[in-house]
């Protein structure tokens, strides 16, 4: 448990809902499918001495150690070398890992990729695809030195509706919690035609709830690095929830909820302090304009589902906590976003504290942990 830093109403740890590795180079080329062994990431050094990351298809390379920069200074972070080195040993080493869970106070944390983040905006499905379960099969390894705290999502490519069916049954034999799907599917159809019906059932049956991150989409990425941002660079990050806002909007409108009301979605990173807002947007657009801007017939008003159905996970949001109360507080998961920049990590507990204190302590509990150990099924003992 770390220090005394304000957090002292917290007499139990907390849970992440969202919480990443940073993945190691040879991840892909150990893992890899050895039909694309010669195409797997790899490191390199670009014109400035740098260790990068290079993916086939990306037009960028990728600094794996400005991932890690969880408790740094930005100045800390400009005095780094660049190379793989400077990645903090938690974003990969699983008992350094648990070291940090330790320091934060964090029983378990459900873990996402990085570099599988980029992954999912490549065009090439079928190297994405084999890069996706290189990712999986080593991810596997790195949750098994501690199964109970170390929580894997999986990743698919989804080329087809057969194929992701197949891929949600193996991950849930890999032991994994759920699935992490692209921005986009590679098929023709998107994701609230009735043919990925079968896909959404499956979802549900084997108990493995569909997260979208963001920044799994190229409209994020090239918003975070300014290519569509109007002003300076640093507005493109405000961009960066609304693919997720599209995404779930898609979902509620399209039906899907409707005909698989079952389905559970998560909403990874994109905040949720503007949910009460979107909740009356949403409303207000079915009553008075579906007629014209048309959808089918819902069984409820959008915020139904809204409300129901999709789970927002957040870290850094005052707004999700304060008004905790004008959404449905048992669909809101604290994350830390370990080890990421924007996360919370060393100071989780104070900060979770600071922003949550005017909640009734069992609201707060089901926020921080309670929620994520229902929707995940999660056994601490």
């Amino acid at each position: 448990m770390p220090p005394d830093t304000g957090a002292s109403k917290l007499d139990y740890s907390l849970i992440s809902a969202d919480s990443h590795v940073s993945e190691p180079h040879w991840c892909y080329r150990e893992f890899i499918d050895p039909a694309f062994r010669d195409r797997a990431p790899r490191l390199e050094k670009d014109a400035d001495d740098r260790e990068v990351l290079v993916v086939e298809g990306l037009g960028r390379t990728l600094s794996l150690h400005r991932f890690t920069s969880a408790g740094l200074s930005p100045a800390q972070v400009m005095a780094q070398k660049g190379v793989f080195a400077d990645v903090a040993p938690g974003g990969y080493d699983a008992h350094a890992r648990i070291a940090a869970q330790d320091v934060d106070g964090v029983a378990a944390e459900i873990i996402y990729p990085t570099v599988g983040m980029v992954l999912s905006s490549l065009a090439d499905a079928d190297y994405k695809q084999a890069c996706m379960w290189a990712y999986n099969r080593w991810l596997q390894s790195f949750c098994s030195v501690h199964p109970r705290r170390l929580l894997g999502i999986g990743q698919t490519a989804v080329r087809s509706v057969a194929e992701a069916i197949d891929d949600l049954t193996t991950m849930k034999q890999m032991g994994f919690k759920g699935v992490m799907l692209p921005a986009s599917p590679a098929t023709e159809a998107d994701y609230d035609d009735p043919q990925f019906d079968p896909l959404w059932r499956a979802a549900a049956q084997l108990g493995m709830p569909i997260s979208f991150h963001s920044l799994t989409s190229s409209r994020d990425t090239d918003a975070l690095l300014g290519k569509q941002a109007r002003g300076p660079k640093i507005n493109g990050f405000q961009a960066i929830v609304r693919t997720c806002q599209d995404i779930i909007g898609m979902f509620v409108f399209g039906g899907v909820f409707d005909r698989v009301p079952e389905l559970r979605m998560i909403s990874v990173e994109a905040d949720a302090g503007w949910l009460p807002h979107f909740l009356y947007r949403a409303d207000h657009a079915y009553r008075q304009h579906r007629h014209w801007l048309t959808c089918p017939e819902l069984k409820q008003l959008p915020s139904h589902y809204l409300l129901e159905n999709v789970y927002l996970t957040f870290q850094d949001d005052w707004a999700a906590f304060r008004f905790a109360a004008e959404v449905n507080p048992r669909r809101l998961m604290w994350a830390s976003d370990y080890p990421h920049p924007d996360s919370t990590w060393p100071a989780s507990r104070a900060t979770v504290t600071n922003q949550a204190a005017h909640l009734p302590p069992v609201v707060m509990r089901h926020i921080v942990r309670d929620n994520c150990v229902e929707l995940y099924d999660i056994d601490l003992d």
